[in-house]
């Protein structure tokens, strides 16, 4: 049997985004910018998800901008707010994707501006206390930037609180919600959130296209020069046949969600018990072994192995058709380990193996059962 419990890396396309796109690549080749027929049903395609990914989560059609995905989302706003908006302070979390962390290393870098990072406990939630400490008695031009779901641990931001807290002291507020959008409902109408970026690749949509959600009148200006593609913002023909499949797998996310998550929900409620049982001393990384303050998708467990014998533990789990990640899988390759982990675990726990198991609707609770059975083969020799 192959289990994929890496959902959180990337999630397969649903059945019906695949057809869109082919129906988009086989019958609408224009290109959107174009004045003729060919290119305004192209642009139509454009257009109508556009207004319909903004209507899932509440937004005006002109708030979304169309993007390669999250890296590039992240990028974009965090450059043109220092750029764009004069912003002279940053403050953000060490927690935080790469996307962010190496990008803020540039502006610092490029423009000289301030970086703070908020303090986090032991299991990687944002000290409010710390933030609001960071923000108060400055004049500067700020902006926060946080997950709104950590990649790694699961942890979950309360954006309201957040936000308001950014706004109560004059500050802008970006979250990468890479890991929520699909997965959670957003009322960007509500919310007090300036700034977000999405991915499709995680909620069953294509790779290499996303959105970015920038608040109207934000004074953001071009990120990337040539066309007037995307309100002037993002210039480059638009991805017409990914978009497409970007707001059909939404759709068909939000359609779904009470039901998908329950289902999910049951699988990993199922892994944290067989697990626990199996290793009564198993570390739950972060608050994702805590079904009320973290994401339904995924579990992130350090195990009590011997390191000698944890060093054949993904070898025996890859043997057995498992995919599962040590860690972002943006970082696969990486021998330095998470810096996610490396920040919230103890001495002790960064000596066990940490691996992510993370879920969707297609996972069952009887690959749960196959994979408790590979650790108790794998336990016993």
């Amino acid at each position: 049997m192959n289990v994929y419990f890496d959902n959180a890396a990337t999630t397969p396309p649903r059945k019906e985004v695949i057809s869109a796109i082919s129906k988009v690549m086989e019958e609408s080749f224009g290109n959107p910018s174009s004045t003729h027929s060919f290119g305004r049903t192209a642009k139509t395609y454009v257009e109508t998800s556009r207004k319909n990914i903004a209507q899932l989560i509440n937004a005006a059609p002109q708030e979304i901008i169309f993007t390669s995905g999250g890296t590039e989302s992240d990028n974009m706003i965090l450059h043109c707010a220092v750029k764009d908006l004069g912003v002279q302070r940053i403050i953000s979390s060490r927690l935080e994707h790469h996307a962010v962390l190496h990008a803020l290393d540039a502006l610092e870098q490029l423009f000289q501006i301030k970086i703070d990072f908020v303090q986090t406990d032991e299991n990687g939630a944002i000290d409010l206390k710390h933030l609001e400490s960071l923000l108060k008695n400055d004049s500067s031009k700020k902006l926060v930037s946080l997950m709104h779901v950590n990649n790694e641990i699961g942890n979950i931001l309360d954006l309201e609180k957040v936000g308001n807290l950014c706004h109560e002291n004059q500050a802008l507020f970006h979250t990468d919600a890479v890991q929520g959008i699909g997965h959670f409902t957003f009322d960007m109408e509500k919310l007090p959130v300036d700034f977000l970026s999405a991915a499709a690749h995680k909620f069953h949509g294509p790779k290499g296209v996303g959105f970015s959600f920038v608040r109207k009148n934000s004074g953001l200006q071009p990120f990337i020069y040539g066309g007037s593609q995307e309100r002037g913002l993002r210039a480059g023909t638009e991805s017409v046949h990914n978009i497409v499949g970007m707001c059909t797998a939404l759709e068909l996310a939000y359609k779904n969600l009470k039901e998908e998550k329950q289902k999910i929900l049951e699988v990993k409620t199922n892994f944290i018990s067989q697990i626990s049982k199996l290793f009564p001393n198993v570390k739950f990384n972060g608050l994702c072994g805590d079904l009320t303050q973290s994401t339904y998708t995924l579990v992130n467990i350090a195990l009590p192995i011997p390191k000698e014998k944890a060093l054949l533990l993904d070898f025996h789990l890859d043997l057995n058709g498992i995919a599962c990640s040590k860690g972002s899988a943006c970082q696969s390759g990486s021998q330095s380990g998470s810096h996610v982990l490396n920040e919230i675990q103890s001495e002790v726990h960064q000596d066990w193996p940490s691996l992510r198991f993370s879920f969707s609707m297609a996972n069952t609770t009887d690959e749960v059962d196959h994979l408790i059975k590979i650790f108790k083969d794998f336990n016993l020799k």
